[in-house]
C-alpha cells in the first residue's frame, strides 16, 4: 500500500533522512521507532507531502505521491494524526468530528461514523457539545485520531499518539489501537513507548540518525533483549 525507496529529505541545509526505505503493505500495522531527532516525525511529514524530497520515491496504493500537495495527498486516501493534535479549539467535539469528514459526500454515512466513533472512545460521547480546547489531553488525543477516522482513510498514520499521557491513558489509547487495528485498518504509528508500539503492530523499523538501523516482525524484536539493549532503551 504504502511504500518509500531511498527517500532523502530535511529542511533547509539540514539533511534528516538518508536514503530510507520502508513498507506498510495494506491491513498491516507498521511502527516507526527511534529516538528523539533520530527522524520519525520528519518521514511521516515527507509522506504526506508537508516536507518535500531530494531523493527517492514515495508510492501510494501503486502510485506516486511524493510530487503531490499534502491536501492532494488526503484525498488519496491518507490521514495523518499529528504529533500536538491540532484540534480546533473552539469548535465543538462533534464540529471537530464532522469536519474531518468534510471531502466526504456520504452524509447518512458520515452520522453512522460518528457513532462508531463514539463506540471506539466512549469518553467523547459525554463531550460532543463541549468546546475541544477544554479537554483533557487524553481526550483531545482521542479526539484527534477519532477526526482522523472520520475521514475513513485507507492508511492512518499515528504521531506519537502517548506524547504526554499519564500511564493509565497509554493503556486506553493503545487499546484503541489495536480495536482499529482489528478492524483491518492500515496503520504506520512513529511512538517512542516501544513495548507498546510493538505490542500493536506486526512490523517495525528503527531509525538511527535518519537511516533505518533495524527492521524486524514486531514480536521478534520485542522478545530479543540485545536488540532492546541497543536500539530500543527502556520499553
Amino acid at each position: 500500500m504504502l511504500e518509500l525507496e531511498g527517500v532523502t529529505a530535511g529542511y533547509g541545509a539540514i539533511t534528516v533522512l538518508r536514503e530510507v526505505s520502508l513498507r506498510v503493505p495494506e491491513g498491516a500495522s507498521v511502527c516507526l521507532l527511534g529516538a528523539n531527532g533520530a527522524g520519525k516525525t520528519t518521514t511521516l511529514r515527507t509522506i504526506t507531502g508537508l516536507v518535500r524530497l531530494r531523493s527517492g520515491r514515495i508510492r501510494f496504493a501503486g502510485a506516486r505521491i511524493d510530487r503531490l500537495f499534502p491536501d492532494q495527498i488526503v484525498r488519496r486516501g491518507l490521514a495523518m494524526v499529528p504529533e500536538r493534535r491540532e484540534i480546533f479549539p473552539f469548535l465543538s467535539v462533534e464540529e471537530n468530528l464532522r469536519i474531518g469528514a468534510f471531502s466526504r459526500r456520504d452524509r447518512r454515512e458520515v452520522s453512522h461514523d460518528l457513532d462508531r466513533m463514539m463506540a471506539l472512545f466512549p469518553l467523547l460521547r459525554e463531550r460532543l457539545s463541549q468546546q475541544a480546547g477544554t479537554l483533557s489531553g487524553g481526550e483531545q488525543q482521542m479526539l484527534a485520531i477519532a477526526r482522523a477516522l472520520m475521514a475513513r482513510p485507507n492508511l492512518l498514520l499515528l504521531d506519537e499518539p502517548s506524547l504526554g499521557l499519564a500511564p493509565l491513558l497509554v493503556q486506553l489509547m493503545f487499546q484503541a489501537i489495536a480495536a482499529i487495528r482489528a478492524r483491518g485498518a492500515s496503520l504506520l504509528i512513529v511512538e517512542q513507548n516501544a513495548r507498546m508500539a510493538l505490542s500493536v503492530t506486526d512490523y517495525a523499523y528503527v531509525l538511527e540518525s535518519g537511516t533505518v538501523a533495524l527492521e524486524g516482525n514486531s514480536a521478534v524484536l520485542k522478545s530479543d533483549s540485545a536488540v532492546e539493549e541497543t536500539y530500543l532503551g527502556q520499553v
